[in-house]
């Protein structure tokens, strides 16, 4: 039976081009606490082909759905990550697509008595 929902339409997103971090002694950058997370980059680089949703990410990634859900809540509050879609499953359930945000990032060390 069709269903009145699209199950995976094409996801148009363009990700920035680039995003500097700027490491300062003085202040922890939340940046990299997120991505020091071997579960966080494992995310980010089953994202870098194509955008994919929570279920399609904890499998490419052998992760349960809520430690990937975990890890994609603070992606995207570090602005790592963005939702591109939304798509519907068979049932009619609504899935957020995710998308990487950024092509590069950038570091930069910044030494505020300079």
């Amino acid at each position: 039976m069709a269903s009145a929902f699209p199950h995976q339409p094409p996801v148009t997103h363009s990700p920035r081009q680039q995003t500097n971090i700027v490491v300062d002694r003085d202040e922890a950058s939340e940046i990299l606490q997120v991505l020091s997370s071997q579960s966080a980059q494992e995310i980010l680089g089953a994202l870098k082909s194509e955008p994919r949703t929570t279920s399609e990410i904890a499998s490419a990634v052998d992760q349960s759905m809520q430690n990937v859900s975990y890890h994609l809540d603070r992606l995207c509050e570090a602005k790592l990550i963005t939702p591109a879609d939304t798509w519907y499953s068979e049932k009619g359930k609504e899935m957020t697509v995710y998308a990487l945000a950024t092509e590069q990032l950038v570091v930069k060390f910044y030494d505020s008595n300079d």
